[in-house]
């Protein structure tokens, strides 16, 4: 029987495409570059496979059904940790997805490697019921640098499910824009360059899903 030929209502039959377009919406949101991304000279920080470009302690991250996922559950950690970036980098537009199941995580820039994966430096900010679009300073003692929460992250923040980040840096100026929205835009001069790197927080269980990481570099 050809479906063109059957008779669906009008609810039903919106319900019906929805239903033959989601695998291709999913598709959509594997670790690929669109387009104009590629045109654009973006490249992916992440296969969707492997952590390959990327140094952590392997109890704590893991690639799941095209994922970096982060979890202490069943691994307490004394301090934050972090899955650290191989390269640096200095001037860049940086675009990653984010589904933080619970507590707290963040996305390092411009960071500092230190031992026993901990890092110092920018952290675009990720914490269950507050905090989404801030610019944190991770073990710099300056705290948050930018709230970029009240009244910005917390309108668009998807507490439930994925959030797109991008983070611009060029020179003293740095973007952070979560969801579409501006949350920071600012001149620091804290940290010219540096290493990515993904958190998990101490303290409670948690869990931090990655995906997308996709980076242009700019002059």
């Amino acid at each position: 029987m050809k479906v063109s030929h059957m008779f669906f209502p009008r609810g039903s039959r919106i319900l019906f495409v929805a239903a033959l377009l989601l695998p291709a919406l999913c598709a959509q949101s594997g670790n690929t570059l669109s387009e104009q991304e590629q045109k654009d000279g973006y490249r992916l920080l992440f296969d969707g496979k492997s952590l390959d470009g990327w140094m952590g302690d392997l109890k704590l991250w893991s690639v799941k059904d095209g994922k970096i996922v982060g979890s202490t559950e069943g691994n307490k950690i004394e301090h934050n940790s972090f899955l650290i970036s191989k390269e640096k980098f200095s001037n860049f537009i940086l675009r990653l997805d984010v589904n933080l199941r619970n507590h707290n995580s963040g996305i390092q820039f411009r960071s500092e490697e230190l031992p026993d994966w901990v890092v110092r430096g920018y952290q675009a900010d990720a914490a269950e019921g507050a905090w989404w679009g801030s610019l944190y300073g991770e073990k710099t003692g300056r705290g948050v640098i930018v709230n970029g929460y009240t009244g910005k992250g917390e309108k668009v923040v998807n507490a439930n499910g994925w959030n797109s980040y991008e983070i611009i840096c060029r020179g003293k100026q740095i973007t952070v824009t979560l969801n579409g929205l501006v949350t920071a835009d600012l001149e620091d001069d804290m940290s010219p360059d540096g290493i990515l790197a993904l958190q998990l927080h101490a303290g409670p269980p948690m869990e931090a899903s990655f995906r997308n990481i996709r980076i242009r570099t700019l002059d």
